[in-house]
């Protein structure tokens, strides 16, 4: 928590003054605050719906910080400020204010995402006031005002507000003390929409079990099918068992696809089967989506093709289809269509128990690389992931993975489904698909997945595995996600690889090295930058397309679309610069390497300003 630093350095200046007393009584209530803001964040971790967590953060923060006030302002659909909750005496017509998109203290807030206040909000000058909010704040007696940020990952989704109505700054201590207990609110606040979202969902599983189950109780199916399906369902069967049952009775090939069309389960008859084709079939699956019932039609051998489309809600689960040489009769129809509802239904129960099992281990996932390094994992969070199979402390390989072509959600869902092999964890973190694993060789890893990604989403897919060292979690993922930037900077885009295989490019994406780059160029290219900076040239863009075309003259001239005589000008006036030795040897080494760090460095970090 931020209390930390501030708590040690307070510590040390109370130490220096030897007011032994003072020292204690801010011990005391630093402890207190921790204590109250630890059992607030337990309170607010086994709340569950949105009304219930909204005035529970609300009057937590009222009592923590010990204002006149507090309030919290989500985020609507429009980018409004809209209060939700609040503690304290305030007036409806308060409660009811609106602020719009960049106005007040809270506009400040949103736009530099950290915490801000003014001790008189009426007399401060650098907000957008809002007329009619201003009115409000004059007949409330509002005068100081603190608001800080409710982020959910990098997005922020309101703002927390603590005020006073006499004049008065806010300490250091105040502020970080809010802003630790809205982190905690936030994450409280996004529990809270998700199992919100999980009883939508739960709600809709069982709405579309009803109807299944209303349609199936107008259908006259036989008594032995009936009997079939139904234990299908109660003793957690598959798709496989549902094809089994229909060729049991229909004495055909029965073939399951799932929402892609791929066959997940197909069974036929002892006697010999009847051909496939994949044209009729085709053509009778989009008339079955199209409308919602069992169709058929006939090949030229003879063989009839019945499809039945899966579908719930509106959404395509995928199709049964059944060949057979016999004509199909309406009760053979009203079983393929219940056939298919009972699919539909095992499809849905799956989905709700891999989307709950992924949200759980991307949870998992985005706790350990939030984690920090020095501290040992909670005994709850370790719990968790044993009871899925894996071991935390053996998890010291962290693959990233990005392809532009798919949403990060299609990749994350292929990294789960390949988890369990390496008794791994993978979800998205910051917008990135990533998986946390046990392996000892990293590179075999980031080409098998590379392999399997490339393959089942059809596109180029980068891959990149980094050794963790020291439980810094979070550090290799910084590592491997400026990695990918740099591998698709170097024209990388369909490989699996580690970050060791980018080692010479490592002052470039490892953050904790960027003072031994600045040192390098500087050292190498400084005068020559400085010297562009100054006359308005782009000097250092002639060395790189020299080096690039290998010191070829005419090749040189093209690419900068300049006449050789200039070309040959400008490489005169950076050797005046740089010194005549810069082309070759050693010299021309490090000027070809601290030009090419320095373009990487500029496409992941932006340009760096020179000269004075």
């Amino acid at each position: 928590m931020p209390r930390t630093d501030s708590d040690a350095q307070g510590a040390r200046d109370h130490g220096n003054h030897g007011d032994r007393g003072e020292l204690a009584a801010y011990r005391l209530r630093r402890e207190r605050e921790l204590s109250s803001l630890y059992a607030t964040a337990r309170s607010l971790a086994v709340l569950g719906e949105v009304d219930v967590v909204l005035p529970a953060i609300v009057r937590e923060a009222h009592e923590l910080i010990g204002s006149d006030f507090a309030y919290l302002s989500l985020l609507d659909a429009d980018g409004n400020l809209m209060l939700r909750a609040s503690a304290g005496t305030i007036a409806p017509e308060f409660s009811s204010a609106r602020m719009p998109p960049g106005a007040g203290l809270g506009g400040r807030v949103i736009e530099t995402r950290a915490p801000y206040w003014v001790s008189d909000y009426r007399a401060a000058d650098g907000l957008d006031h809002n007329s009619a909010f201003d009115l409000l704040v004059a007949s409330e007696g509002l005068v100081a005002l603190l608001g800080v940020p409710l982020l959910v990952g990098d997005r922020v989704v309101g703002v927390l507000f603590a005020a006073d109505r006499t004049e008065r700054p806010f300490e250091k201590d105040e502020v970080a003390l809010l802003s630790a207990f809205a982190d905690h609110a936030a994450i409280a606040l996004h529990n809270a929409r998700l199992y919100e979202e999980s009883r939508v969902a739960l709600r809709r599983l069982r709405d579309a079990y009803r109807v299944i189950e209303d349609q199936v109780a107008t259908m006259e199916l036989a008594a032995a099918v009936h009997e079939a399906l139904t234990h299908v369902v109660l003793t957690g069967g598959g798709p496989g068992d549902i094809a089994q049952s229909l060729v049991d009775h229909l004495e055909g090939v029965v073939t399951i696809r799932d929402r892609d069309d791929k066959v997940v389960a197909t069974r036929s008859p002892a006697a010999a089967t009847p051909g496939v084709d994949p044209s009729l079939e085709r053509e009778l699956l989009e008339e079955a989506r199209r409308t919602g019932r069992c169709v058929h039609g006939q090949s030229g051998d003879g063989t009839v093709h019945s499809v039945a489309a899966i579908q719930a809600g509106g959404s395509h689960l995928g199709s049964l289809s059944l060949r057979r040489r016999a004509a199909t009769e309406s009760a053979d129809v009203r079983m393929l269509e219940r056939s298919a509802q009972i699919t539909g239904l095992l499809v849905l129960m799956r989905d709700a128990r891999v989307e709950a099992e992924e949200r759980v281990r991307g949870e998992l996932l985005m706790e350990l690389l939030s984690h920090p390094p020095l501290h040992p994992v909670h005994p709850a969070l370790r719990d968790r992931a044993l009871a899925r199979g894996v071991d935390v402390d053996r998890l010291d390989v962290l693959v990233a993975a990005d392809c532009p072509g798919r949403p990060a959600a299609d990749v994350v869902r292929e990294l789960h489904a390949a988890s369990p092999e390496w008794s791994g964890l993978a979800g998205e973190y910051l917008g990135r698909a990533t998986m946390l694993l046990h392996t000892d060789d990293p590179e075999t890893v980031a080409e098998t997945l590379h392999h399997r990604l490339r393959r089942r989403l059809g596109t180029p897919t980068l891959v990149v595995a980094d050794r963790i060292t020291g439980h810094d979690r979070s550090r290799s993922f910084t590592l491997a996600q400026r990695c990918l930037d740099v591998m698709r900077c170097l024209g990388d885009t369909d490989r699996g690889s580690t970050t060791r295989h980018y080692a010479m490019y490592a002052l470039v994406f490892d953050p904790q090295r960027a003072h031994e780059l600045q040192d390098f160029v500087t050292d190498t290219l400084g005068p020559l930058l400085t010297y562009d900076h100054r006359r308005s040239t782009d000097l250092v863009t002639t060395a790189a397309a020299y080096f690039t075309h290998s010191g070829n003259l005419s090749r040189t001239a093209r690419d900068l679309h300049v006449h050789t005589n200039t070309l040959l000008k400008r490489l005169d006036r950076i050797g005046a610069v740089l010194g005549e030795e810069w082309r070759g040897g050693d010299a021309g080494l490090r000027v070809h390497l601290a030009v090419r760090l320095h373009q990487l460095r500029g496409v992941l970090d932006g340009p760096v300003a020179w000269g004075n």
